[in-house]
Parts: structure tokens; C-alpha cells; sequence
């Protein structure tokens, strides 16, 4: 073992909290051989009161007064006078009151960074108090309980044994967060790491009185240190078959070392790809479990970053996100810039999708457009604060935009838009797994070309993952673009989809080969009625096959330029159609048309926009069992309200 300090004595991990993890580890390690587990991710009708009365408008400062210090280039973590002072400020009553002036609903703050309970003493107990003033003033919180890395000198002083739980790399040394040496990974499935990790989570909920827990940096997997290496193993043992293992070249399993990077393909670089997914989904299922322990309607999110075009293991959404209630994007703006189209729309329907919010910085009038249209009644992060100051974003020393504020109240103003609402799909994508991590990057490139021509193009769409497939109600479609490979349950309950009347849309080959990238013999879809699939060239246009397997009837109809994206999500009694500009001018003339649910008929169609005071009543026509209207204009952002009886 890596050891850089000598031994020191230190206040041990409770008996009762490492009997615990090992218990759970030991039952961790069957996943494989059992059906997925049920969702931990609270029902909505089971989630705290406020959240849906206010929903989350966020303001963050999440980083202890010793990590600043360390962070910002000191070898010593002591802060100076003044820094001690300008924190005092932001712990106090003032910037509780400028963050409500805000319309802040909600303060993610720190907890523990991972140094040590000792060395966070004093910053733990100036969470409990800023939590109070917070709790006191009508505002929510999360907090920052752990960062998948520790501050190795002062916490192997606190904790020598931590040295074993040290996530290592190939090379046998520990690995560190982007290049920090003061801070090393550590392994998320060692028992008595958990153990220690539990007391956190105990002293955020019992004395914080946290509403939300906030776990970072879920985007590091296995090691190669002795408990990532023994774990594989045993799931080499308990996930293949003997004859898969034969077939694979994996005879001995008990002496294997995992795969290093650049070393080809095989049947041991697949499974320690599935592995190092499934452990840090496992990982974050643990905590999650263990803190409803304590409460039962606690909020869980972690930090794995957005689903981007692909599954990149280690972070597999699918497996990740039934752990908890949300997830932090923190990627790329969105916008139009040189023709081309950035979004976090695939972010916000991965959420939706796993009935997650999204937690993203929203620190433009597009950014939180883009969030108010899309993601589960959850603003975002519109501000960062610290030593007293407000700023857009961490490290950013930009003011706040007061662009933002008309769209921060249209919020809380219009509640009734955002509360209780579910989105229409008429199509879900499948992001399957085995075809698009072992498969090569060819399937999912497919897939990633499919999800984004449904984007540009209204349809209501869905992602899904493996996981969902038991569970395809309400989708009039199912499209497997790039589903090379399939594992026998998933295709048995594809077909069983399709036999209850769904219809797929196949681009490209399906279900060649099993979810190890072994061929299969047989055609698998082929027997299908072909009037329920339709099958588009693999390099041709998506669209039109997407249009006719829903009998070129969609929810949702738009006629207007590159640059406009579109959700429609509804409430009893009306469909709300929500419009987004991500281009610099506005978008003009936009001809809408909605489907109505049968035996309905539109009574009303009003446009309402943060932009503008008050609503305009809309013209429509009724066409086909369609709502049409025209939009005269879109800015930023505008909702039509469909209401029918």
C-alpha cells in the first residue's frame, strides 16, 4: 500500500457503522444474479410538502473556509483575518435575506470536504448554525457531505487505517483529483469507508437537519487496490457462466487483474466496464439507502455530470440515478453558435425520464428558459456566494444577470404551470448499454444521431435506459437505433411490448449479439408483424420512420427555423407547450399543433412569457383531432396553455 505518512493514532470507525457496511457489502456484491432492484427514487407524493409547494430555486457556497484556503494555493489550510471575517458575513442573517430578495428557495452549503472530522470540526458546526438561520428564514437545504476524494495529510492523521481505503491506479499509486497530490480518491465500496462516510450522513440529517444530501464527483469507479481487485474477481465468478467464462478466455478468475487501459478488447475489458458502472451505482444506492434509515423523505443527489451523446462508464445514468431524486450537470452552456445547436435537453429528459431533477447552473435568461421548459419544476443554480460577495457561478467573479429575475418570478408566480405536470412522449430512445460501451462507437453514434433528430425536429421523445424496459407504458414507440446487443430478458421485454401494441423503429442492426458481445445465431426481430415495425435505413433520414410508426399522428407538431426546441408536458384538463429560443433574435410566425386526448375539445389557448406582463389569448382552429394555432413570437421563452374539456 501507498503510504506516505507513518502511522498515527485515531479515533475509530463505531463498531455498529462497519457491520453495517459490511453487510451490505457482502450483499452488494449478488447484484448481478438478480433482478434490478426496485427504485429508491421517492414516489412525487412522497417527497417533503415544500418541494412541491415552492420547488427548487438555488443558490450555492458549498466549499469550508480550510478548503478555500487550500484551493486557493497555500500549503497550509489557516485562513488569514480577513478571510475569517468575509466568511463571519456570509454565515450571517444579511445574506440570508439578500438570497430570499433573490427568490432563492433553496442553499446548497458545506458540510464536509474530506479532511477530517476533526480538522472540520469548526466549519461542521458553522453549518449547523448557518443551516438554523436558513431553516428560520423559509429557505431549504442541501449540503455538500462528501467529495469522493479526502485531504489525505490531516485525514490519515485522523484516521491512519484510511490508507487502505486509497483508490489506486495501474501504476499502484493513488490517484488524484485532477492532478491535486493533496487529494486522493477513495474507494466508495470499502466497508469501513462507508462506515465513516454514514457518520456524515447522520450529522447532516440529525444535526444540520438537511433536506437534501449532496454527494460529488460520482464519476470515478474501481481500483486497482485489493478491495477493487478481490470485488471483480468475485463478480467474474458470480456474473458470467462457466461456459461464458471459457468462451472469454477467463479460466481462472481468481488470479485475474483487471484490464489496463489500451489493452484491446475482450471479454475481461467488458465485464470491468460493467463492473465499474455497477459498483458506483451500488455505492450510491448504499448511502441513499442508509440515510432513509434515518429519514425517510431525505432528498438524494449526487454529481455524475450530464448523460451527454453516450453511456461512458464508469457513469451509467440508468443504473446511477434510481439512488436518489436529482443529479448536477455542470457541462457546457447551452446556445447556438455557429450554426450549431447546444443543448442540456438530453440532461433534463434523462431526469424526467427516472423522475429526477436536474441541478445545472442557471445564470442566463436561456439557461433558466431552458430549465423552466424542460426539467422537473427545479430552477437551477442561479447564483453562487461567498466572503459576502454574489456571483453567477463558482470561480467566476461575473455579477449576477438581472436578465434572470423576470424569469426567477414567473417561477414562483406561476407555479400552477410547473407544479404537478408530466411530459408526453410519443417515442422512447433506448440507450442500451452493451450496445453502446462494448459495441464500439458506431452504435452510439447511431443512437446519439436519432435522439438528436427527434430534438431538432418536436418530436416528443423520451431516453430510457435497460432498466426501463420492464416499464414502456404511455409510449406509442419504441426506437432501438444502434441496438446491436441485447441481453435475452431485454428482448423478451421488448417483444412483450410490442405484443401489449407498441411498435418499434429499428435503425440499424438489432440484437446481433447477447449483452457480452457474444453473436447469436437467429434473427431475433424478424418475426415481428410488420405492421408493428419499421425498419429506416441506418444512414438515412430518422424522421419520417419515427413519423410513421405513429401513424404520422405526434403530439406535437411545429413548423419554424433551426434554433427552436419544444416540450410538451400536460396537467388534467390542459397541454402546455413550451417554447425555447436559443438563437440571439427572436423566432417569428411559429405554426403549433397539438393533439387533443380523445373526446376533448380546446375551450382556450393563452401564451404567457416571463418577457411580457400579461397573456395573450391565442386564435386555433381544431383539424384532425388537432389544436392549431400560430405563435407570433418567441425571445427567450413562451408557454401556450391548451386547456380543453
Amino acid at each position: 500500500m501507498y503510504d506516505p505518512q507513518p502511522p498515527c493514532k485515531a479515533r475509530p470507525v463505531p463498531r455498529k457503522l462497519v457491520a453495517h457496511a459490511l453487510q451490505a457489502a457482502v450483499l452488494s456484491l449478488c447484484w448481478w444474479s438478480v433482478a434490478q432492484a426496485d427504485s429508491l427514487t421517492l414516489p412525487m407524493d412522497q417527497r417533503p410538502g415544500w418541494l412541491r409547494q415552492e420547488g427548487i430555486v438555488m443558490a450555492g457556497s458549498w466549499e469550508p473556509l480550510l478548503f478555500r484556503v487550500r484551493r486557493d494555493g497555500r500549503d497550509d489550510s489557516v485562513p488569514t483575518a480577513q478571510q475569517r471575517e468575509a466568511y463571519r458575513r456570509e454565515h450571517g442573517p444579511e445574506m440570508v435575506a439578500r438570497l430570499k430578495d433573490l427568490g432563492v428557495t433553496f442553499v446548497m452549503m458545506h458540510c464536509y470536504k474530506g479532511a477530517g472530522r476533526a480538522m472540520e470540526r469548526e466549519s461542521m458546526a458553522d453549518a449547523v448554525q448557518f443551516a438554523r438561520l436558513c431553516h428560520d428564514a423559509g429557505l431549504h437545504v442541501g449540503v455538500y457531505t462528501y467529495s469522493g476524494a479526502f485531504l489525505w495529510e490531516p485525514f490519515f492523521r485522523e484516521v491512519p487505517s484510511a490508507r487502505d481505503w486509497v483508490l489506486l491506479g495501474a501504476d499502484g499509486r493513488p490517484r488524484t483529483y485532477d492532478g491535486a497530490q493533496y487529494r486522493y480518491y477513495w474507494n466508495r465500496n470499502h466497508p469501513a469507508a462507508q462506515a465513516f462516510y454514514q457518520g456524515i450522513v447522520s450529522f447532516a440529517i440529525n444535526e444540520i437537519k438537511a433536506d437534501l444530501l449532496h454527494f460529488d464527483n460520482y464519476s470515478v469507479g474501481p481500483g486497482y487496490d485489493s478491495p477493487s481487485v478481490e470485488r471483480f474477481r468475485r463478480y467474474l465468478r458470480e456474473a458470467l457462466t462457466p461456459t461464458q467464462r471459457q468462451k472469454g478466455g477467463l479460466a481462472d478468475v481468481n488470479t485475474v487483474p483487471p484490464p489496463r487501459a489500451g489493452s484491446g478488447d475482450s471479454l475481461l475489458r467488458r465485464a470491468w466496464l460493467d463492473f465499474s458502472c455497477r459498483s458506483l451505482a451500488d455505492s450510491y444506492q448504499e448511502m441513499s439507502r442508509y440515510a432513509r434509515t434515518l429519514r425517510q423523505d431525505i432528498l438524494i443527489e449526487c454529481n455524475p455530470g450530464g448523460p451527454g451523446h453516450a453511456i461512458e462508464p464508469p457513469v451509467d445514468h440508468g443504473r446511477l440515478l434510481p439512488g436518489g431524486e436529482a443529479f448536477w450537470d455542470e457541462g457546457r452552456a447551452p446556445g447556438y453558435r455557429a450554426g450549431q445547436l447546444y443543448t442540456r435537453i438530453r440532461t433534463y429528459k434523462v431526469a424526467r425520464s427516472m423522475n429526477n431533477m436536474a441541478f445545472a447552473y442557471a445564470t442566463t435568461p436561456l439557461e433558466v428558459a431552458e430549465s423552466l421548459a424542460f426539467n422537473l419544476d427545479c430552477l437551477g443554480c442561479i447564483c453562487w456566494f461567498e466572503y459576502g460577495d454574489i456571483v453567477a457561478k463558482p470561480g467566476s467573479k461575473a455579477p449576477l444577470s438581472a436578465g434572470i429575475a423576470p424569469f426567477v418570478r414567473f417561477f414562483h408566480t406561476r407555479r400552477d404551470l410547473f407544479r404537478d405536470t408530466t411530459v408526453t412522449a410519443d417515442v422512447a430512445v433506448l440507450r442500451s448499454f452493451p450496445s453502446q460501451v462494448l459495441a464500439g462507437s458506431k452504435p452510439a453514434e447511431l443512437a446519439g444521431r436519432a435522439e438528436q433528430a427527434l430534438i431538432d425536429n418536436h418530436v416528443c421523445f423520451q431516453i430510457v435506459y435497460d432498466e426501463q424496459l420492464g416499464d414502456l407504458r404511455g409510449y406509442r414507440a419504441l426506437v432501438l437505433a444502434g441496438c446491436v446487443a441485447l441481453s435475452d430478458r431485454h428482448i423478451e421485454q421488448i417483444r412483450r411490448y410490442v405484443e401489449s401494441g407498441g411498435r418499434l423503429c429499428i435503425v440499424g442492426p438489432a440484437a446481433t449479439h447477447d449483452e457480452w458481445m457474444f453473436p447469436r445465431e437467429t434473427a431475433i426481430f424478424d418475426d415481428l408483424p410488420a405492421s408493428r415495425v419499421v425498419r429506416p435505413p441506418a444512414d438515412g433520414e430518422i424522421l419520417p420512420a419515427v413519423r410513421r410508426v405513429c401513424d404520422n399522428r405526434p403530439a406535437l407538431a411545429i413548423r419554424s427555423s433551426p434554433g427552436l426546441c419544444s416540450e410538451l408536458t400536460q396537467q388534467t384538463g390542459r397541454q402546455l407547450v413550451h417554447l425555447v429560443n436559443y438563437r440571439s433574435g427572436p423566432v417569428t410566425n411559429i405554426h403549433v399543433s397539438v393533439r387533443l386526448p380523445d373526446g376533448c375539445r380546446p375551450q382556450r389557448v393563452t401564451l404567457v412569457s416571463p418577457e411580457r406582463p400579461e397573456g395573450i389569448t391565442l386564435a386555433f382552429q381544431v383539424r384532425e383531432a388537432c389544436a392549431e394555432f400560430q405563435v407570433p413570437q418567441v425571445t427567450t421563452y413562451e408557454i401556450a396553455i391548451v386547456e380543453a374539456q
